[in-house]
């Protein structure tokens, strides 16, 4: 698996940012050189979350980047509008895309209020359609065009339906969309992929609706997927396009034999615990 330097002077733009996965790839961008933009709602603290866009815009210009922190709600075209004319007049263009942002409810049918429903289709499948198509014309016009999607593989064992079928559409419906831009946009020199983490990651998510404390200390840092993102972009074009990823075997691929170096506060190789759809 060959690779080059895929930030340097780059221009990524993503949706969330403001915590965990999202953050790390964007300060691990940052540090090769890119100019990072991204949409987030958390503007003022709060005690159920980690971070803002203001210390998570700090964070990726301490890492060395230049950096457009935007508030926004990814449900809102205004916003997404917005957030990619601001972005591409700031920086000259756009080159990634990047979509993060999501929401999670693990309950099933005649259980999970229509309102979540919504919340997860808004952010997770709608989000990911409207911010990409919203930047695809700058896309077009960048020399290596990208769109990352953390979003599993398609895994039709019938147990992740049986078990919460609506964020499974929901996330499922981001990968579909991925590898339509894939096909679509294949000869047009765009290469579109999705990443997923082999195991849980310690993320504000995992705490507070996966898994508690115990899912944190069977967790990865956030800092895997960010490795593996960069090892992603840095492949040629036609390899990577149309790819479901999982980070260990991308890092693995890499060359990176020991993965010790990610786990999380308390975590050992034998506690952790493998990520849904896989």
């Amino acid at each position: 698996m060959s690779t080059q330097q895929p930030f340097a002077g780059r221009t990524l733009l993503m949706s969330g940012g403001s915590r965990g996965i999202g953050l790390a790839i964007a300060v691990r961008a940052a540090r090769a050189g890119a100019n990072v933009a991204f949409i987030a709602k958390t503007d003022a603290p709060d005690p159920r979350l980690p971070g803002t866009v203001h210390t998570a815009a700090a964070q990726i210009e301490a890492a060395g980047g230049q950096c457009l922190p935007i508030v926004g709600d990814i449900r809102d075209d205004s916003t997404v509008n917005r957030a990619v004319a601001a972005t591409a007049d700031r920086f000259g263009g756009i080159d990634i895309v990047v979509n993060n942002a999501s929401a999670i409810a693990l309950t099933g049918i005649g259980e999970l209020p229509t309102k979540r429903y919504d919340l997860m289709q808004d952010i997770n499948a709608r989000g990911t359609f409207a911010l990409t198509s919203a930047a695809l014309p700058y896309l077009l016009k960048s020399s290596a065009p990208r769109v990352l999607t953390l979003s599993p593989p398609l895994n039709l064992d019938r147990r992740w339906l049986a078990e919460h079928a609506p964020y499974t559409v929901s996330k499922y419906a981001m990968t579909m969309l991925t590898l339509g831009v894939a096909e679509q946009y294949r000869e047009r020199g765009i290469a579109a992929t999705c990443l997923w983490p082999r195991t849980l990651i310690a993320t504000a998510a995992v705490r507070n609706v996966v898994a508690g404390d115990e899912g944190m200390r069977a967790s990865r840092r956030p800092e895997i997927m960010a490795d593996a993102a960069a090892v992603i972009f840095g492949l040629p074009a036609a390899e990577a396009n149309g790819q479901c990823y999982v980070d260990e075997e991308v890092l693995h691929a890499s060359g990176a034999t020991d993965l010790s170096r990610y786990l999380h506060s308390g975590a050992t190789e034998d506690s952790l615990e493998t990520d849904l759809f896989l």
